[in-house]
């Protein structure tokens, strides 16, 4: 390890160096090939295989099922050094990973064994769950019907992230009264078609585009008994983009700090004869530092509070009551919310301000600095941080407790 790769802190358990050590050289396989890939779209179906062959995706399901145990403090600061490799890898993987806790915290006996024995085999599963057009907010234009002794599904999804690298699709539905219906719907499955047409300026890599389902077939196997998703679940898949934009700094505060080390040309009217001396360039270099820091570390903590809910939902009737594990998942909620708009604001002016460090060179295409912008300024404009603010706000005058399901759709 360089020097520029130390400070980061240490793992939030006395194991993870031993647990991260499985995957870095993985991770820095794909950081190696990620500048390429972005300015060349190259899809990350090897960088996905290559982490599922060394078992990343079987993260957090217990060794004895065939995973590593993970906590959910240790799964975060993974994702953190996978985004610092490229974060579109973990934006494709998302959804995977929420629907593991979905498999984890699943009531129905049969449908848990079913999928962690998927899971531990490397089988994957991406996200069939937004939707545009005009489906009303809490309703899906993606219909499950009724034909003969089967159920099919139609429709179309947009913002499928991951899919086009998945064995599975997590798609939710509505049947022909109007319930909710959440399925795996397999990624081969007759009348599936993943289009990659997902067009942002940022995290291009995720085929965050359409799926079309054409009288699709559900096996009643495929369809999961509850349709809820795991208590802690906003809080979780939002932590995700939050670990994924202090991956985002860290690699944008290693690659100004190598940048400037290798700087041989000056400014006749800079404050020293070589530019690391420089202290004016070494205060930007050590604000984007500190900011890549600051957001792991609000991260992370925000991850203790979802390891806590977990723990006590897992335990409700034993060492948890219903009630503490209900407290405890809106207080995960709460310190997520609180973390947003902090961390968000770290990368986005740590993206920014990494040029100021720099001559004109470093806005070339070939080191591609100008994607960590791209990326962090896409993953801060899902569930759009302009509410957070207001949430905790409600929370903190009038004891709110934040809205536990996100929907978009019209009025």
């Amino acid at each position: 390890m360089s020097q520029r790769d130390a400070g980061w802190g240490a793992g939030p358990s006395e194991r993870y160096e031993e647990l991260a050590a499985r995957f870095r050289p993985t991770f820095a396989e794909i950081r190696a090939t990620a500048v390429e890939r972005d300015r060349t779209h190259g899809l990350p179906h090897a960088e996905i295989g290559w982490l599922k062959e060394a078992g990343f995706t079987t993260l957090r399901l217990p060794v004895e099922a065939g995973g590593h145990g993970a906590s959910l403090p240790e799964l975060f600061n993974l994702l953190i050094e996978l985004s610092q490799a490229d974060s579109n890898v973990t934006n494709a993987l998302r959804a995977h990973f929420g629907f593991t806790e979905d498999v984890l915290a699943s009531t129905a006996p049969d449908w848990r064994a079913r999928w962690i024995a998927r899971i531990a085999a490397g089988e994957t599963v991406g996200s069939g769950v937004s939707e545009t057009g005009a489906a009303k907010v809490g309703q899906f234009d993606t219909v499950v019907r009724r034909r003969g002794a089967e159920r099919v599904v139609s429709g179309k999804k947009f913002y499928t992230t991951g899919s086009l690298f998945a064995d599975y699709i997590h798609l939710s539905a509505d049947d022909e009264d109007g319930t909710t219906l959440v399925a795996a719907v397999p990624t081969g499955a007759p009348g599936v078609a993943i289009v990659d047409d997902w067009d942002g300026f940022g995290q291009a890599l995720t085929a965050s585009g359409t799926i079309r389902f054409d009288d699709v077939v559900l096996s009643p196997d495929l369809i999961k008994p509850d349709p809820a998703r795991f208590p802690y679940a906003m809080a979780f898949f939002q932590l995700v983009h939050l670990a994924t934009l202090a991956g985002i700094g860290r690699a944008a505060a290693e690659d100004v700090g190598r940048l400037v080390a290798e700087r041989t040309r000056i400014y006749s009217h800079g404050n020293a004869g070589r530019t690391a001396d420089d202290p004016q360039i070494l205060a930007v270099v050590g604000r984007v530092r500190g900011n890549a820091y600051a957001a792991g570390a609000v991260a992370l903590k925000a991850a203790e509070a979802l390891q806590r809910s977990y723990e006590l939902h897992r335990d409700a009737g034993g060492q948890g009551t219903e009630a503490e594990a209900e407290r405890a998942t809106a207080l995960a909620d709460v310190e997520v919310n609180q973390a947003v708009t902090v961390v968000t604001n770290l990368v986005l002016e740590a993206t920014t301000i990494l040029f100021d460090a720099l001559g004109a060179s470093a806005v070339k295409q070939g080191l591609g600095l100008d994607r960590y912008w791209r990326n962090a300024r896409t993953i801060a404009s899902h569930n759009p941080r302009i509410y957070r603010d207001r949430i905790v706000g409600a929370f903190a005058v009038n004891g709110t407790e934040p809205p536990r399901q996100y929907r978009v759709g019209t009025a």
